[in-house]
């Protein structure tokens, strides 16, 4: 599923948010001025099937590519751009290498990009860095 940013979503499971609680202004609240008395950890509880708006979509594309991967690209690369200009032997031979490379770099293409939304909840709350698989469309 791939959200867009002005979407309308649902929250499909209960979130119980916890441990630090931050100002609007960014700094952490150490004293617990900010939400009731001190306590271990304060929290906050959203329930499922409350709707809100994504305002942005983060796609993390960071995943790390294994030694097969890299050298799939290196040798596609250099079969796509001088693999014309090859003795037939040796292109044979990238081919071979590039087909044996192959299973790796479709296994590691099919995975899905991580995705993280920022969405503001009809009620007014605004969660950050959630990951895509907590929100359908509404």
């Amino acid at each position: 599923m791939a959200l867009k940013a002005g979407q309308r979503v649902e929250l499909v499971a209960d979130l119980e948010l916890g441990s630090v609680i931050t100002p609007g202004g960014g700094s952490p609240a150490g004293t617990g001025d900010v939400a009731g008395p001190p306590s271990p950890s304060p929290s906050l509880s959203l329930a499922s099937g409350i709707e809100g708006t994504v305002e942005r979509v983060d796609e993390h594309r960071d995943r790390p590519q294994s030694q097969e991967v890299q050298e799939y690209v290196r040798l596609k690369s250099l079969l796509d751009d001088f693999g014309h200009q090859m003795p037939p032997g040796s292109r044979r031979q990238l081919e071979e290498q590039v087909s044996a490379l192959e299973p790796a770099w479709t296994a590691h293409h099919g995975q899905q990009n991580r995705a993280t939304v920022r969405v503001r909840f009809d009620n007014g709350f605004v969660i950050d860095g959630a990951q895509e698989e907590l929100f359908t469309p509404a």
